[in-house]
């Protein structure tokens, strides 16, 4: 595949930090093929509308083989053992699964599961903080907003904490294989890699779906194997791979979003002024934080069932279409001055979980975990700024986010009283 002019910017590292402006140029033309490359979505109500449209497949199984891109999570299905993810189907398949994946997370069968977490959550994030006490800076991803979100996801699916380092390293491998921006040369080492950390990763919760299976316990992998509805129960492969998507999803983008959001008010800091003195202005910011800085900036993998008009362009069934999340968030015709950071914002129905019935499973978890994590860090760090800005980026251009982010601070505030 030749990658061309836009294709090559919005992968571009030297763009990672402020890739906003090449999302403005893109919008000028709201569907794109860049020189024989995947066809670009970048316009708000042109990504909206696909994401709600049947016709529109994310199973890469429909890819027409001559449209493939270098993404190695298109190799997902060389094993014929390992179920795909119903992130990858589409319906009825992708229906039935995710039905059963709620059942034990959400309404309207488990429908304060959420809400009942909260005081759980906030003693993490003290807890956290607490560890910020005689020190005048941190890294607030690896002191924070990493082992926030991971602790939250091990304790909800009964996974062991201790064996984090374990599915940290095949997470970075698993998610690499997202990353448009790696070199094409090396796509069969990423297949590699890619097959072997799946592998190693799916061998590992299906020994933890086998031990549920003989010793029930209180968490959602046991709800998840013994769990019986109208849609029956999961085959093994498929509870080992909604297990895998769940520890994955439910921990990485939630990262990005308490950093995206970090930065985003030391950057404004009357926002943050404003959220130490009004903590309930966490809920509405987190959603400008999702609409403004979206953990996610683009769905890579679509692919049209039929042709598909659009904006006046033909997209031919099988080819590979790219929806720019991030890109719709900042357009204007739907979001007045949408390069302006604003917590008020009205009718701020942004892209930032996607849209459609791929909308992101683990939504209402990601909003408690980031509304929790900055109303608290707003009101207990004193006098916090950033020590570089930019600061360093992670690689992957799918999901944006600092890989680091210094911090420095005068003092930690005390903790509330429970």
């Amino acid at each position: 595949m030749t990658h061309g002019t836009f294709l090559r910017q919005i992968t571009d590292y030297a763009n990672r930090a402020d890739p906003y402006p090449v999302y403005a140029e893109l919008r000028k033309t709201p569907v794109l093929r860049d020189e024989g490359g995947p066809y670009l979505v970048s316009t708000y109500w042109e990504i909206h509308g696909l994401l709600h449209d049947p016709r529109l497949s994310a199973d890469p199984r429909n890819l027409d083989p001559d449209a493939a891109t270098v993404l190695a999570v298109a190799e997902e299905e060389d094993d014929p053992s390992l179920a795909p993810s119903f992130l990858r189907l589409d319906p009825p398949e992708h229906d039935r699964l995710r039905r059963l994946a709620t059942y034990p997370f959400g309404p309207p069968h488990t429908p304060r599961r959420i809400h009942d977490m909260r005081g759980e959550l906030a003693r993490i994030v003290s807890d956290l903080i607490d560890d910020f006490q005689d020190r005048d800076q941190v890294d607030l991803v690896d002191d924070f907003a990493y082992p926030f979100p991971v602790t939250v996801i091990c304790r909800l699916l009964g996974v062991p904490r201790a064996d984090e380092p374990l599915f940290h390293a095949w997470t970075d491998t698993l998610l690499t294989s997202l990353d448009p921006a790696a070199d094409p040369a090396d796509v069969a080492e990423r297949h590699r890699a890619f097959r072997q950390a799946r592998s190693e990763l799916s061998m590992y919760m299906s020994e933890l779906v086998e031990e549920r299976r003989r010793a029930p316990s209180e968490d959602m992998l046991s709800s998840l194997v013994h769990g019986d509805g109208p849609d029956g129960r999961m085959t093994h492969s498929e509870l080992v791979s909604t297990a895998v998507l769940l520890l994955i999803a439910g921990h990485e983008t939630t990262v990005n979003l308490i950093t995206n959001g970090m930065l985003t008010l030391l950057r404004h800091p009357d926002v943050l002024k404003r959220l130490h003195d009004d903590p309930r202005l966490a809920v509405p910011l987190v959603e400008e934080v999702l609409r403004y800085e979206p953990p996610v900036q683009m769905l890579p993998q679509r692919t049209p069932l039929t042709d598909i008009d659009i904006a006046g362009v033909t997209i031919p069934k099988g080819a590979a279409v790219w929806l720019l999340l991030a890109s719709g968030n900042r357009d204007p015709r739907r979001f007045p001055d949408p390069d302006r950071f604003d917590p008020d914002r009205k009718d701020n129905q942004h892209l930032g979980f996607g849209s459609g019935i791929h909308i992101c499973y683990g939504a209402p978890l990601a909003r408690l975990e980031g509304q929790l994590a900055l109303a608290e860090l707003a009101r207990r760090l004193e006098n916090p700024r950033l020590l570089e800005d930019p600061p360093p980026y992670r690689q992957n251009a799918v999901l944006r986010g600092p890989r680091h982010l210094p911090v420095g601070f005068d003092g930690v505030r005390a903790a509330r009283e429970p």
